[in-house]
């Protein structure tokens, strides 16, 4: 019923999208969970789409929709049939695309067209048309490098620093934060809520969360001194990956969300093609 495939981006785009994807369903009426997530950009080819936040905030699927950077699950509504072209978009991406107004736009989707007039539909019907996979992602690469033309201006020093700090331990400290980047921690506090939609604390815990789903979902345990290390117990450790992904550990391994199940299965495939922080989270 449901198919979703992914592509990393070329070299030049990396810093910028963190994967190209195809989502295909079949079928009736449909409500599936989305984990907590970076931003997104997608272009509904087929059907139709509804966002639930974890806020409680209500958007549509607009036919090119940007969803915002993401602090807990969402829950997505269609009618029926749907295929959707989309490419996640790095911290640094979203400062390209959109300045810095992440936390402005977190748990939220707009409509593209309010970014780049009727001229992004040029590249919704012209993604339609294509008959495969690859040839969408070549499309897309080539129309992106356009998109993307003032990612001159993107913060890539800043969130080099941020996703390392991220992927350097699964409890990562503050303090370790404010050396590498000379920032005082009220200044981390508003530039990481600019880019990335959350305070460092709060991103910290939500890839802690996403890491921890990652290894459940793909049949694998947490040993006895990464549990210790990341969560005060087991009861704290079913919270914070609930809070994130909307299931229990016991939900992830056994698969019940049909699309997370798909989205770390996805990523897992492109380990060595993109950094750790997007194919094992």
């Amino acid at each position: 019923m449901i198919s979703l495939i992914y592509e990393a981006p070329n070299v030049l785009l990396s810093g910028l999208i963190s994967s190209f994807y195809r989502f295909e369903y079949e079928g009736e009426a449909i409500g599936e969970l989305e984990r907590a997530d970076r931003a997104q950009f997608r272009f509904y080819l087929r059907g139709d789409n509804e966002y639930r936040f974890a806020s409680g905030h209500i958007d549509s699927g607009y036919p090119v929709t940007i969803v915002g950077p993401t602090s807990g699950p969402c829950t997505t509504y269609s009618s029926g049939n749907v295929t959707v072209f989309g490419w996640g978009i790095t911290p640094a991406g979203w400062a390209a695309l959109m300045g810095s107004r992440a936390a402005r736009w977190a748990d939220r989707a707009l409509d593209a067209r309010m970014i780049f007039g009727e001229t992004i539909m040029e590249l919704h019907t012209a993604l339609r048309g294509c008959p495969s996979f690859a040839e969408q992602v070549e499309m897309a690469q080539t129309a992106a490098a356009e998109i993307y033309k003032k990612a001159e201006t993107a913060p890539y020093e800043f969130t080099a620093k941020v996703d390392d700090w991220l992927s350097s331990s699964a409890d990562p400290a503050i303090s370790d934060l404010v050396t590498a980047t000379g920032l005082s921690i009220r200044q981390l506090e508003r530039t990481t809520r600019r880019f990335y939609g959350l305070p460092p604390k709060k991103l910290a815990r939500k890839y802690r969360a996403l890491r921890t789903a990652h290894i459940l979902a793909s049949g694998g345990e947490l040993s006895a001194s990464e549990m210790a290390f990341a969560f005060y117990d087991q009861s704290h450790l079913i919270r914070e990956v609930k809070q994130f992904t909307g299931l229990t550990p016991s939900e992830l391994k056994a698969g019940a969300s049909t699309l997370t199940d798909a989205t770390i299965r996805g990523r897992e495939s492109m380990r060595g093609k993109v950094a750790p922080l997007i194919s094992q989270s």
